[in-house]
């Protein structure tokens, strides 16, 4: 049983198969959260598994993957996706109009926004806030990267990712954008999130575990399952030739 804040009771409705799925941290409930045409969001699950945005508690998807961006693979996303998703439409080997027109493309397809990866040039964020309607969201991986110009040039949302350096890039960032909105990584543990949180970061990006790693866990729950038949079975039959059981 969960309650809000106020002492509240948060009703909980589940299905006997959809019950099983990948929950965030609770305490990023703490971050305020960043309202994007009307609907405030905490929690960005990392991934591009369908699987696994189908099977969430995550306020949005944070889809960003290491190959030049796809239309056909932000058509599968958005087609599985119940919830609002953040498309990667390059930055690095990926910019310019080709970036502007994956945006493009994103948009409209229903994607609630883009991201930008840290090379990103002030040109090609400018290219894609010239074509596009929904938020802009640009990656910064150092302390040193240019964040003013990179909001000048047009970018809405800042996505810290600076490893362990996070929270402390966060309160930097925050200093001098105090009402800029920042998504940032949380860490892996409750106390970091709410590190990174305290620093600043209005939302956090959470990676959850692969595919492997939840399959690895169910696989061992049969296995279990499996040794207990075969135990109770081998004691039902002890019990028959002894004339215990009849």
């Amino acid at each position: 049983m969960e309650f809000n804040s106020k002492g509240l009771m948060i009703p909980a409705v589940n299905g006997a198969l959809r019950n099983n799925y990948i929950k965030v941290p609770k305490v990023i409930r703490e971050a305020s959260g960043i309202r994007i045409f009307g609907k405030r969001m905490k929690s960005f699950i990392f991934t591009t598994d369908v699987a696994i945005i189908k099977n969430t508690d995550a306020d949005a998807v944070i889809a960003v993957y290491p190959f030049t961006p796809m239309p056909t693979i932000t058509q599968a996303l958005m087609s599985v996706s119940d919830i609002p998703v953040m498309c990667g439409v390059g930055g690095g080997m990926t910019h310019g109009k080709r970036s502007a027109n994956i945006a493009l493309h994103a948009e409209f397809q229903g994607a609630l926004g883009v991201v930008l990866n840290g090379p990103t040039t002030d040109e090609t964020i400018t290219h894609v806030r010239e074509n596009i309607d929904i938020p802009i969201v640009i990656t910064i991986l150092s302390e040193l990267s240019d964040i003013e110009g990179k909001l000048k040039a047009g970018a809405d949302i800042l996505n810290v990712s600076c490893g362990a350096k996070t929270a402390t890039v966060v309160k930097h960032i925050r200093e001098k954008f105090p009402n800029i909105p920042i998504i940032a990584t949380g860490g892996p543990t409750d106390t970091s999130i709410l590190e990174t949180i305290a620093a600043g970061a209005n939302a956090i990006t959470y990676t959850p575990p692969t595919n492997g790693e939840l399959f690895r866990e169910k696989m061992d729950y049969y296995r279990e399952i499996e040794q207990q038949k075969v135990k109770h079975h081998g004691e039902y039959l002890q019990r028959l030739e002894s004339g215990e059981e009849k």
